[in-house]
């Protein structure tokens, strides 16, 4: 369940994403074999108390939970961390002070700045030491690199002791450049190249969102190089799984 030592010594994750707030689609999705599953609040409307139950299925099948943010807020960091994730997805960080912000809402001080508090993460008081020193030795952030002027400053993003690794975010990263949707534009094709270089030099695991549940994208991502990979998410793999049954009992009749 460790995903911070592989993360660490840059080996292969795949994850998924979770938009459905009902505590089956996390059971399900948690006993597939994935890495790790995201919770995503950014683009859903789950709330955080679905959140709290959503990571409690996920954790109690001994997979990792990480929670998408809806954006870089030291106060739902807090709330999710003590619901029991085990990591954030951090939206939108474009600079070096904005990582910086992120970590130090996810760790108590000396370490960061987030308060003290006794909720499902700590046992409910019963187990504080041992998430402390659990948060200190095995909590992730993770950062979305989805703008131009977090290419520009991707090093000392990188740089910032905490951050674990990167996903970027095409669409948003195009659409920052002035050309929203078109990912086969050669400058949006060299900004993702330019992060994954960086990346790998800097020894940080990243890597994309396949959105689509395509498996020869997958292993094409896998080809590249990409090391954190999110395969899909709970609806567009409902919606593919529904539309292709009926394509194909309708090209049998």
């Amino acid at each position: 369940m460790n995903i911070k030592s592989k993360l660490i010594n840059n080996e292969l994750t795949i994850g998924s994403w979770i938009t459905i707030a009902h505590p089956a689609i996390a059971e399900i999705m948690a006993k597939a074999g994935f890495d790790w599953l995201t919770v995503d609040l950014e683009h859903s409307v789950i709330t955080i108390r679905e959140a709290e139950e959503l990571i409690r299925v996920i954790n109690l099948h001994n997979i990792p939970s990480l929670v998408r943010l809806t954006e870089n807020d030291a106060s739902q960091i807090k709330q999710v961390m003590d619901a029991g994730a085990n990591g954030i997805v951090v939206p939108m960080v474009n600079y070096k002070a904005d990582a910086e912000k992120a970590v130090a809402a996810v760790y108590y001080p000396p370490k960061g700045k987030r308060g003290v508090g006794l909720a499902r993460a700590q046992g409910y008081g019963a187990t504080f030491n041992n998430y402390r020193d659990w948060l200190d030795n095995e909590a992730v952030i993770i950062v979305q690199i989805e703008h131009i002027e977090a290419v520009n400053n991707l090093e000392e993003i990188l740089a910032v002791e905490g951050i674990d690794g990167y996903i970027i975010g095409p669409y948003d990263l195009s659409a920052s450049m002035g050309m929203p949707g078109k990912l086969e534009h050669p400058d949006v094709i060299e900004a993702i190249e330019k992060i994954k270089t960086i990346g790998t030099a800097m020894n940080k695991p990243g890597g994309l969102h396949v959105v689509e549940p395509n498996t020869e994208q997958l292993r094409q991502s896998i080809e590249k190089g990409f090391k954190f990979l999110a395969y899909s998410l709970d609806i567009r793999m409902l919606d593919v799984s529904c539309r292709h049954g009926l394509v194909r009992v309708s090209g049998d009749i």
